[in-house]
């Protein structure tokens, strides 16, 4: 397989400075742009492939984005849950493809821009300023051990000096939206041009009693705060989501704050038998908190040692031993 490498090139900043360096430690690097219609982004992808000299294959994804990432990422905000799409994509949609080419080019390895570090098959935080390990926890075990991840020494404004040096085209193209098939970031109005238009229905507090109307449960997450046009004289946030009534429940959000988390579907990194301790992210964000965290079947319960605010259904609690990413699972 020699020396060649697979990288996912978005036409960002972020993948074409990971090109570079990839080169520089003497990688024959392929280009694997991921196409589910940005124009813009395709073509910048071209430029970028164009100026360091490496091929650059076009993949679309469209159909396998639609029914592993976009389809699933409707339902569950129709059962009032809150998904990451990135998360679900990674392991099924983007590193499968990636893999699936570097195997048709005998390649060993594949890259991509991600924040985050890898080493002889382990998964590390990246710099804490923009570590993006939380996203790639529920990559599989053979996923990871054909990774290399370039960034993860560095952070958001150093890799923007690498790419002025490199004179890259990309160096100041603003970072790129959080969900790729949702670039307004409007998530409702989505799932409704999907034509699904959930009905409106009544804002409930603890006990049932009617406070307004809301536009419908696809609108609301847990711990949302803005846009509920209430006036409640207090500050109160979402801290319910009741499919089978078509209730959101708003509350003061004494109650959003917990300490025990329930995960199914687990995906094991570093398998763990029996309870052990770990530090626990129940969303995107810097701030891990210590749990003791009990196995159980395919799930585990994770009790936090310091309560922590609004742990979503749907979301992803990623496990961490010091740096290293261990595991996975879907909050229930």
């Amino acid at each position: 397989m020699g020396n060649k490498i697979v990288l996912g090139l978005s036409g960002g900043v972020d993948s074409a400075v990971a090109a570079c360096l990839l080169q520089q430690h003497g990688y024959e690097v392929y280009g694997l742009y991921l196409d589910i219609g940005n124009e813009a982004a395709r073509e910048d992808a071209k430029a970028v492939a164009e100026r360091l000299g490496i091929s650059l294959k076009i993949a679309d994804i469209s159909d396998e984005l639609e029914e592993k990432v976009c389809r699933p990422f409707v339902e569950a905000y129709l059962r009032g849950e809150t998904p990451n799409p990135c998360i679900l994509c990674n392991p099924d949609v983007k590193f499968r493809t990636l893999l699936e080419y570097a195997d048709n080019i005998n390649a060993k390895y594949v890259s991509t821009g991600h924040y985050a570090r890898t080493l002889d098959g382990h998964l590390y935080k990246g710099r804490p300023e923009n570590d993006q390990s939380y996203m790639l926890s529920r990559l599989r075990k053979e996923q990871v051990e054909r990774l290399i991840l370039p960034l993860g020494d560095y952070n958001k404004t150093e890799v923007r000096k690498l790419a002025e040096s490199f004179r890259l085209s990309v160096a100041h193209k603003p970072a790129s939206m959080e969900i790729c098939f949702i670039p307004d970031k409007d998530y409702g109005a989505y799932i409704e041009k999907r034509g699904i238009v959930p009905p409106a229905g009544n804002f409930v507090d603890e006990n049932g009693r009617v406070l307004g109307r809301h536009k419908g449960i696809h609108r609301y997450t847990i711990g949302q705060r803005r846009g509920l046009n209430i006036a409640a004289g207090k500050r109160i946030f979402v801290s319910e989501i009741r499919p089978e009534t078509n209730e959101v429940v708003l509350s003061d959000g004494d109650e959003l704050m917990t300490d025990r988390v329930i995960v199914s579907d687990v995906n094991w990194l570093i398998p763990q038998k029996g309870k052990f301790k770990a530090d626990v992210r129940v969303r995107h964000s810097r701030v891990s908190t210590p749990a003791e965290i009990t196995p159980d079947g395919s799930g585990a319960d994770v009790l936090l040692i310091e309560p922590v605010r609004a742990p979503t259904k749907g979301q992803t609690a990623a496990f961490y031993i010091a740096d290293e990413v261990i595991g996975g699972g879907f909050i229930i």
